[in-house]
């Protein structure tokens, strides 16, 4: 994992499986099936790489030789919370290394016209002494993301406790970002070239939500 030169705080996490499963569902010959599972397998990747410095306490054991004194984590994991609906392919495997997370829901809807997200349903829980990591496969314009944090920081999280995670992102859409929340750490596979006139990222890999879920 690398900080990219040009975005600070914007991280790459370039390892050699996650890489390699991202070119599996980028191809458009991936079907729902394969694209399903190498979502879930690249954010259980990813999650290893951003939960890293989580903080450790010890607590007294029994192991079946003699008591000890076992590391383990000082705070709850991180809540999870997708944004809707192709966030919740990515929480799946976020929630395979941390079950036990509590999940939080932000349901968003992109205008068609004007690429502004449109808001649909938010369920949090209490952020009293908790961390956030946000997830959405594609970070586009930004605006969802962005829109997304205003709406976990007007519930009170706080916003040093949030981190975003997603698959591929544009330049444009972490310059959008980092506009108004530069300190909120970004973890990405890939950093792609720029946004169509659509606004889909190119190369890309096409709507994640459709090809989540079958849909058109």
């Amino acid at each position: 994992m690398y900080e990219h030169k040009n975005f600070p705080n914007l991280f790459i996490i370039d390892h050699p499986l996650i890489q390699h499963k991202l070119t599996q569902m980028r191809q458009k010959t991936c079907n729902q099936k394969d694209f399903k599972a190498a979502l879930k397998e690249i954010s259980l990747l990813m999650g290893y790489e951003i939960t890293r410095n989580l903080e450790l306490t010890t607590k007294t054991i029994e192991t079946p030789i003699r008591p000890m004194e076992a590391p383990a984590l000082r705070d709850p994991t991180p809540v999870i919370v997708p944004i809707l609906r192709a966030g919740l392919g990515m929480s799946e495997g976020l929630e395979q290394i941390m079950p036990g997370s509590k999940i939080g829901h932000i349901g968003l809807y992109r205008d068609e016209k004007t690429h502004l997200p449109h808001e649909y349903l938010v369920k949090l829980p209490d952020p009293m002494g908790l961390s956030f990591i946000l997830v959405d496969p594609m970070l586009a314009t930004g605006h969802s993301a962005k829109h997304a944090i205003d709406v976990m920081v007007k519930r009170g999280v706080d916003v040093k406790k949030i981190s975003f995670l997603a698959l591929v992102g544009a330049p444009e859409g972490v310059a959008e970002f980092q506009k108004s929340y530069s300190d909120i750490p970004i973890y990405l596979a890939a950093l792609d070239e720029k946004l169509n006139e659509n606004a889909y990222i190119v190369p890309g890999l096409g709507d994640a939500g459709d090809r989540l879920f079958g849909t058109l």
